[in-house]
């Protein structure tokens, strides 16, 4: 086994703007150093690393058959503030509880429709 973590993912999008302004809302997510590649983009950091790379992209539909990341996974605590915090802002999502590993999941698509998977753990199930 090689010792490895998920460093960042890339998010192409046709609204970088709203993008950006969505996951900084939503994640806490802040806009960080990001070397000069010359071309538009920000790279998005929890706490001292760039976790989400956004840049612009053609905001086409991609067919089912085609290859590509069907959605992103984030880690976070706090379900019932979220899930209220998504309420009390109008954002729309979607409930999948499994209790089996005491996980609770909330998903929610980004204004260009990136499926965002929240998934919350309970503390007294960590096996």
């Amino acid at each position: 086994m090689i010792a490895m973590q998920l460093d960042h993912v890339t998010l192409r999008t046709a609204d970088i703007e709203g993008t950006r302004q969505f996951l900084e809302d939503l994640l806490g997510l802040t806009v960080g150093y990001r070397p000069d590649f010359g071309f538009a983009g920000y790279w998005l950091y929890n706490g001292d690393g760039p976790v989400v790379h956004l840049i612009p992209g053609g905001g086409r539909a991609v067919g089912r058959e085609a290859e590509v990341i069907d959605h992103i996974g984030f880690r976070l605590e706090g379900y019932e503030a979220f899930r209220n915090r998504l309420d009390g802002d109008g954002i729309a999502y979607s409930t999948m509880d499994l209790a089996e590993l005491g996980e609770r999941r909330l998903f929610v698509r980004t204004p260009g429709g990136i499926l965002l998977e929240l998934v919350f753990r309970d503390a007294k199930k960590t096996s």
